[in-house]
């Protein structure tokens, strides 16, 4: 019985997550020939204040990401 584990940082809609859980098992069953009512899915959603990436909270950087620095070089919104 497959069991698939993923783990992301911020959250989803309960729409992407059916969405996720069937494109799963559908490759699941697809591509090993698995029964799809074995296959078992958990979603777990982490906040972006306990994940981090880069030596930085995932939360921090998206938040400078929203208040861009102001840079001579930086593109202008079209």
């Amino acid at each position: 019985m497959p069991f698939v584990s993923i783990r992301m940082a911020g959250s989803a809609t309960k729409e992407q997550k059916a969405g996720l859980v069937a494109d799963v098992t559908r490759s699941l069953v697809e591509r090993l020939g698995k029964n799809p009512a074995a296959v078992q899915i958990v979603i777990e959603e982490v906040s972006t204040e306990n994940y981090g990436a880069g030596g930085q909270l995932i939360a921090d950087r998206d938040a400078a990401d929203a208040n861009p620095r102001e840079d001579a070089h930086a593109e202008l919104p079209r």
